[in-house]
């Protein structure tokens, strides 16, 4: 049996967290793909405003109706952001898809630019998402769990087809196997960098995150069948976004779930609202 248990407030939806309407279609072949329209729904295109256009510069996470996880160093003080949500490809007007304003951004106060550390934030938007086959939101995994070396995750944006290559225009996902810590932090890896609040995955050479896919998440399907966003892309090597044993860094979610909740309640406390509905799934005898 299983139930939601939300970090501050429960609240009833007719779609569920994790389970997309129309499920991935993943395989364990090496290489980037399209991926199948909004079969990762939760996937979110983080946008900037220049000249009169919005420009996608990163990825991010739909975590309830109005919250969204992304990277700390995807945000500037100096732009205005946008969230759209429920696309496929960023070049057409798509049905089912929204762009929102970001009402609010909140990022990580120990965030260290120079180290990559804590490199996590959240974005308040200025209305709530209505939930839908094209908008749903991720699961957050529980509190403790680690992920096994070698786990089929996988990673999903619009980022650089290849180094200095162009952005993708349809939403690409590619299987990246988790590189555990003992391995991630051995010397000619990333050592020191990486840290246990982080989950590496890939370094194979092939296949890695690119610039444009920061702050997106790393999908990992739960044993029961539902998807939990893992992480969020943080770095990768500047040798290339291919290199080998330098697998795409992410910053570990499930070691910031107290954080999450703390800047919900305090933002609730500061502005009188509720956040609805963050999903971590909890399971019951």
């Amino acid at each position: 049996m299983r139930k939601f248990v939300l970090l501050t407030v429960l609240v009833a939806h007719a779609y569920g967290c994790g389970l997309p309407t129309f499920p991935p279609v993943v395989t364990r072949v090496v290489g980037g793909e399209d991926a199948r329209p909004h079969s990762w729904p939760w996937q979110v295109s983080l946008q900037f405003s220049r000249d009169d256009q919005w420009i996608h510069t990163c990825g991010g996470t739909l975590i309830s109706t109005d919250w969204v996880l992304t990277a700390a160093h995807c945000i500037s003080s100096s732009n205005t952001y946008r969230v759209e949500l429920g696309k496929h490809n960023l070049k057409e007007t798509e049905e089912g898809s929204v762009a929102v304003a970001a009402g609010k951004i909140i990022v990580h106060e120990k965030y260290n630019v120079l180290l990559s550390r804590n490199d996590i934030a959240l974005i308040k938007l200025e209305t709530p998402v209505t939930f839908s086959e094209t908008i749903m939101p991720a699961c957050i995994p529980d509190v403790g769990v680690t992920l096994a070396h070698n786990a089929p995750c996988y990673i999903t944006g619009w980022g650089r087809l290849w180094t200095d290559g162009p952005g993708a225009d349809i939403l690409q996902q590619t299987l990246l196997p988790v590189v555990d810590h003992a391995t991630c932090s051995l010397p000619d890896w990333w050592y020191v960098l990486a840290t246990e609040d982080m989950i590496c995955a890939g370094g194979d050479g092939v296949v890695a995150g690119c610039n444009g896919d920061s702050g997106g998440p790393l999908n990992c399907q739960h044993q029961d069948g539902w998807w939990e966003v893992h992480g969020v892309v943080s770095f990768g090597s500047g040798m290339g976004c291919n290199y080998p044993q330098k697998p795409t860094v992410f910053t570990r979610v499930n070691s910031y779930i107290s954080w999450i909740n703390t800047v919900s309640v305090r933002f609730r406390a500061n502005h009188n609202q509720q956040l609805k509905g963050i999903h971590p799934r909890k399971r019951t005898a």
